[in-house]
């Protein structure tokens, strides 16, 4: 196999190491940085009883109110049956509620109940001093340039997805 292999081709071997200059290399450092937040924010949800999953479904409900499964799905790149499942514990936490939609008589929307505002709430404030760790490193200035500069790779001016 290594025979297949270009000399010099090594070279630009991706990882997720700093001072990588592959490609790949941002790909690779967002998913690892993900990753980080991704446990931080676990750890602020978990006395709360919900998981990141959970969670997800509450920010969609709170930006874009009553919503149908189906745009559940595709807003937090889940499945049908995953959503299903999410739904399903959030209603048994009382957490959010299916409605039905006029004129469809097949389509359920997902509402947030007060009950979960009052946990979307207590989540942002138990994760306060944990995201102040994700950026502990940084300078002053930095964390919000970071932000900054993930809001335009993530939502790019001529991006018409979302």
């Amino acid at each position: 196999m290594t025979s297949d292999v270009p000399q010099g081709a090594t070279a630009a071997r991706a990882t997720d190491r700093p001072g990588d200059g592959s490609p790949f290399a941002l790909g690779l450092l967002l998913r690892r940085a993900h990753w980080r937040a991704a446990t931080v924010m676990t750890e602020a949800l978990r006395p709360l009883g919900v998981e990141l999953r959970h969670f997800a479904v509450l920010i969609e409900l709170v930006n874009h109110g009553p919503t149908v499964q189906r745009d559940l799905v595709a807003a937090t790149g889940s499945d049908k049956a995953g959503i299903m499942r999410i739904v399903d514990d959030l209603e048994r936490r009382g957490l959010a509620v299916r409605k039905a939609v006029p004129g469809d008589r097949r389509a359920r929307a997902v509402e947030i109940t007060p009950r979960g505002l009052e946990l979307f709430d207590a989540a942002h404030e138990a994760a306060e001093p944990l995201a102040e760790r994700l950026v502990a490193d940084l300078a002053p200035d930095e964390p919000a340039r970071l932000m900054e500069l993930l809001t335009r790779v993530a939502h790019p001016v001529d991006d018409t997805t979302g």
